[in-house]
């Protein structure tokens, strides 16, 4: 049981780190500039937060696969299928981070060529930043997108194992399908409201706090 707390406040810390990196990253560092009108300026002239972005969701990934690893002989215990294939779903999203990585350090590679040389080939540069930001724009909304497969694992199966409150399970399992509805309509030009994505901001706060104070409860049934 001890054991299970310790995991438990462990993988809480390292939930709460991706938290707050995601926070950082779209609200701070990249968003405001990625997705700006004068994105090619505000990019170049942002550089170093560019950078520091992707290596912050970099290590965010890294961390994801890790949680993973931490919780595969704890999930197994109730499921091998659904431990599996969180992780597998971690491994994914992890691939699905690093080519929008790359994606967003072209576009930082194309903005810094373009404050250097916008006044010989402006048409040129617009017209090849339009282009690179539309696979950008892809890139990141498939990876939002794919982050949502082992979110909803996740939750689904701590539903069953009990680990944590129920409710939180729930909660967290409501969530993420709201935010897979919004990304998709997103993707095929619908979107619903932004607003969808709210509640699992929250959860993913709510989740890590929980373990870091209370930890994972002692495994009380064996689905396999």
């Amino acid at each position: 049981m001890e054991s299970n707390k310790r995991k438990g406040r462990i993988v809480g810390l390292l939930f709460l780190f991706i938290f707050v990196t995601g926070v950082a990253v779209y609200q701070f560092l990249q968003g405001p500039f990625l997705f700006s009108d004068d994105f090619l300026t505000a990019t170049s002239e942002n550089s170093n937060k560019i950078i520091l972005s992707t290596l912050l969701l970099f290590l965010s990934g890294v961390t994801s696969v890790i949680i993973a690893t931490i919780l595969l002989p704890i999930l197994k215990k109730h499921s091998n299928t659904l431990a599996y294939l969180y992780l597998a779903f971690n491994i994914l999203t992890f691939i699905a981070i690093s080519i929008d990585n790359v994606s967003t350090l072209s576009i930082l590679d194309l903005s810094q060529e373009y404050v250097k040389n916008r006044s010989n080939n402006s048409n040129l540069f617009n017209t090849l930043g339009n282009i690179i930001y539309k696979k950008h724009w892809w890139s990141h909304y498939f990876s939002l997108l794919i982050s949502c497969l082992p979110v909803f694992v996740l939750y689904y199966t701590l539903y069953v194992s009990k680990l944590i409150p129920k409710i939180i399970s729930i909660i967290g399992v409501i969530a993420v399908i709201l935010m897979f509805i919004e990304i998709l309509f997103s993707i095929l030009g619908n979107s619903i409201s932004m607003n969808m994505l709210l509640p699992i901001g929250l959860i993913q706060l709510i989740l890590p706090l929980w373990l870091i104070f209370k930890g994972f409860r002692l495994p009380v049934l064996n689905l396999n």
